[in-house]
């Protein structure tokens, strides 16, 4: 068995990137990886201007606190003022240009209003409250890098440039099958020894959120003629086949036999706890990776491995995820043989909470828990030790 970081590292170095391009709005770019770096064609801000409502003034007309200046002139947002002259003060909004000779906005709540007259009551200094002309971005700077995921922010930052569109990689293509003939449809009546299929929605849950273009193949019968046509289709329509379920060694596990068939196994079983049978493999031109049919099982390996390898397929530059030091408000004292990652949750106090039980079975503890403790093997842990904490937010978006 691999380990899960030998895991890891092989199947990064098997991803190929999507070279196909596409234009899209701004507005449509979320969870899409920009093709080509962008830089910026303006200025931001394009002018000193004020970062609170108040009164824009010289330094030196306000030695003390208590000066009382003539306002001269308002400047909304949008507005240009004019020249301040010495000895009065400009009514400033947040966001308008500061007047040129003001070097300083004093907020409105030390200042006194009486009629056209301000009373300024503070001292200020220099640059206060000014944001000053290319502090957030110059012309000419690089905005955004190629491979960068483009969330809300990313989407901003465009747009405060004046970018309208944006060139990103194609979508991913990931078709999902599901094998099992005790696997049934939510809605539809459990006959004995059967089960509702989870995974199904789980999988569409978790590809969706990556930004993945689904194909949804569902429920595969558990003959190996209808596993065989299924991964078949699955490869001639998408880039990356994940399925859950068949790949371990029962009678009736069909997938991984299915897969030798028509392409080829390169990679199964990882040394780790839970999702020990996984599978890499190649079916034509597409990756195949079969998940455990455990929910637990298949919604840790996919947040461990399949993230990052479709991120890199996706063509993102940072596709890994980040592990965090937290003290563990409980006892583990069962050392295991294999690398263990159980679900635990963050406590007011700031310290672990684990869930009762670590089942691969039981996906209440997915929904419980904030995200993994990753156990090395034959570790124990005592109350207050420091445990290495991967959160949910880090695997599954």
């Amino acid at each position: 068995m691999l380990s899960a970081d030998q895991l890891l590292d092989a199947l990064l170095e098997r991803a190929r990137g999507v070279t196909q391009r596409e234009t899209v709005a701004v507005t449509d770019a979320l969870g899409r990886v920009l093709a080509a770096p962008q830089t910026s064609g303006v200025t931001v801000p394009p002018m000193d201007n004020s970062a609170m409502d108040g009164y824009a003034v010289r330094v030196a007309d306000v030695a003390t606190p208590g000066v009382k200046l003539a306002v001269s002139q308002r400047i909304l947002a949008g507005a240009v003022g004019v020249p301040l002259a010495p000895g009065s003060a400009a009514r400033i909004f947040t966001g308008a240009p500061v007047p040129p000779g003001a070097d300083a906005v004093v907020m409105q709540e030390y200042c006194a209003a009486e009629g056209d007259v301000v009373a300024i009551h503070t001292q200020p200094h220099v640059g206060e409250n000014i944001r000053r002309a290319g502090e957030d971005v110059r012309a000419g700077d690089a905005v955004l890098a190629t491979g960068t995921r483009l969330g809300a922010a990313e989407m901003g930052l465009a747009a405060s440039v004046g970018l309208a569109a944006l060139p990103v990689f194609r979508k991913l293509k990931v078709a999902c099958f599901f094998t099992g003939d005790e696997l049934v449809a939510p809605g539809m009546t459990l006959a004995p020894g059967q089960i509702y299929n989870s995974n199904r929605y789980t999988l569409a849950g978790l590809i969706a959120g990556l930004g993945c273009e689904l194909i949804d193949l569902g429920i595969v019968p558990d003959t190996l003629d209808a596993t065989e046509a299924a991964l078949a289709r699955a490869a001639r329509e998408a880039d990356v086949v994940i399925t859950s379920g068949g790949v371990s060694v029962g009678e009736a596990d069909y997938v991984k036999t299915a897969v030798e068939k028509l392409g080829r196994v390169e990679m199964w079983k990882v040394a780790m706890k839970p999702g020990k049978p996984l599978v890499y493999g190649r079916v034509g031109e597409a990756d195949f990776i079969g998940l455990p049919g455990n929910p637990v099982s298949a919604f840790v390996t996919f947040g461990l491995f399949v993230r990052p390898f479709l991120l890199k397929r996706m063509g993102a530059a940072d596709v890994l995820y980040r592990a965090f030091a937290v003290q563990a408000g409980f006892a583990w004292s069962k050392p295991g043989t294999r690398r263990e990652f159980l679900r635990a949750r963050l406590q007011p106090d700031g310290r672990l909470a684990l869930f009762p039980n670590q089942s691969s079975g039981v996906l209440t503890s997915c929904a419980w828990a904030d995200g993994l403790v990753d156990l090395p093997i034959g570790q124990t842990i005592r109350q207050g030790d420091w445990v290495r904490f991967i959160p949910f937010s880090e695997l599954l978006a």
